[in-house]
């Protein structure tokens, strides 16, 4: 068998992985211990992220033509990557989370939602929080002015109604005439 036959189902491998992801991140794993890398998967896997190793050139082959092309530069020395299809930030986020208890994985550079970002740009990426974390707080932002009107209504209800709330309050004097 040739070697362009044995070197295409990787190729093919790697491009049906991120035809859908909303982002990949390139890593250098050099110097992870088997515990570590273990505790990596793991972290990623619960995350809902692909990580795999795979040769720099077959990851070039895989990443002509789409919105990753850009990650081709960052291709040398040990590269893994790491994909998701559902939540945009989380590789980035898992990876510098983990890469804070292990330093020797680096974060080489990433694509997210077709914009290419080196380490940098990846270290800003991985503080926002994840979608779920977002929309829940904007949730809780539109939900808290509607429970306090309630709560305010329900006090009114308690005191006697609008009513009791007038009787209560002084009357105001009406302007004089002129």
């Amino acid at each position: 068998m040739a070697k362009v036959e044995l070197k295409q189902p990787v190729v093919e491998e790697i491009s049906a992985g991120i035809k859908d992801a909303q982002s990949v991140v390139l890593v250098d794993y050099r110097g992870l211990t088997v515990e570590q890398d273990t505790q990596l998967r793991k972290s990623l896997r619960e995350a809902g992220v692909s990580y795999k190793v795979y040769k720099n050139t077959m990851m070039n082959f895989a990443f002509k033509g789409t919105q990753f092309e850009g990650l081709s530069e960052y291709l040398e020395g040990p590269s893994a990557m790491a994909y998701s299809t559902e939540d945009a930030t989380a590789p980035a986020r898992v990876l510098a989370q983990f890469a804070k208890t292990a330093d020797k994985l680096e974060i080489k550079a990433g694509v997210v939602e077709g914009t290419v970002y080196d380490a940098k740009g990846m270290a800003a990426i991985a503080n926002i929080p994840s979608r779920d974390v977002l929309i829940s707080k904007l949730l809780g932002s539109l939900q808290s002015p509607i429970t306090n009107f309630a709560r305010v209504m329900n006090q009114l209800a308690e005191k006697g109604g609008a009513a009791a709330c007038e009787a209560a309050a002084p009357a105001e004097e009406a302007p004089a005439a002129e």
